[in-house]
C-alpha cells in the first residue's frame, strides 16, 4: 500500500506494469498516440493490460480532434482519459470517463499556471503537473501549485526525487503524484531504479 495516490505514465512494457501493480499504484497510462515514442499498440496494450488487475488504465493522448479521441477511446476502452488541452474537456465530458488534464510545464510559464488557476477548468478530474526535464519546485512554483491543488485534484509529476517526496506531501495539498516508465534492459528485465527508490520510500508496512 502506498501513502498517497499515484499515477504511471507513459507505461510501455508489461515489467513496469506488473512491478507498478504490485506496489499498489493506482493508474497506468498507456499512450495512444502512434507519433508518440511511447506508443502502445492496441493489440501490445491488451496483452499487457490482460495480466494486470486492481489498477485503472489510463489512455493518454495529445490529440487535439474529438472525432479522433473517441475513435481511439472505442479502441483502447480506456477507464480515464488523459488530454493535453483544455479547451476539449467540456465536449470530452459526454464521454462519461474520468478525464486528466496534463500540463507541461516546459510549455507553459508560471502566469499560465496562474491564470489557469483563477478559470478553474471544472470539467477535469484531475490536473497532472508534469514535466519532461529534471525541474526544480521553487517557491513561487509551489505557491501557484499549491493554489491549483486547493480547487482541483492535482496529481504532480515535476520535482520528485526520493529525498523530496515526503516534504513535497507534506507542503503540497496534493492528490498524489505522478512517475514516468521506461524502457525494458531487454525482454522482460528492468532496472526500475529511482521509480523503485520513490515508490519504496512511500510504500506503507
Amino acid at each position: 500500500m502506498l501513502s498517497t495516490l499515484v499515477k504511471i505514465s507513459n507505461v510501455t512494457n508489461l515489467s513496469d506494469a506488473r512491478y507498478c501493480t504490485g506496489m499498489g499504484v493506482d493508474m497506468l497510462g498507456f499512450s495512444m498516440d502512434a507519433n508518440s515514442p511511447d506508443y502502445v499498440d492496441s493489440v501490445r496494450f491488451a496483452e499487457i493490460r490482460n495480466w494486470v488487475v486492481g489498477v485503472q488504465i489510463v489512455g493518454e493522448t495529445a490529440e487535439t480532434d474529438p472525432a479522433q479521441i473517441q475513435e481511439l477511446l472505442k479502441t483502447y476502452q480506456p477507464d480515464l482519459l488523459q488530454v493535453d488541452e483544455a479547451a476539449l474537456l467540456p465536449t470530452l465530458s459526454v464521454s462519461g470517463l474520468p478525464l486528466i488534464l496534463r500540463l507541461n510545464l516546459a510549455d507553459i510559464t508560471l502566469e499560465q499556471l496562474d491564470a489557469l488557476v483563477k478559470s478553474n477548468p471544472t470539467n477535469a478530474d484531475y490536473i497532472l503537473i508534469e514535466s519532461p526535464a529534471p525541474l526544480h519546485l521553487d517557491d513561487d512554483l509551489k505557491t501557484s501549485i499549491g493554489q491549483l491543488a486547493t480547487r482541483h485534484a492535482v496529481l504532480l509529476g515535476a520535482g520528485i526525487t526520493a529525498d523530496t517526496i515526503h516534504d513535497l506531501l507534506a507542503e503540497l495539498p496534493i492528490k498524489g503524484i505522478a512517475l514516468t516508465g521506461g524502457a525494458e534492459d531487454r525482454p522482460g528485465s528492468r532496472d526500475f531504479g529511482e521509480l523503485m527508490d520513490i515508490l519504496e520510500t512511500i510504500e506503507i508496512e
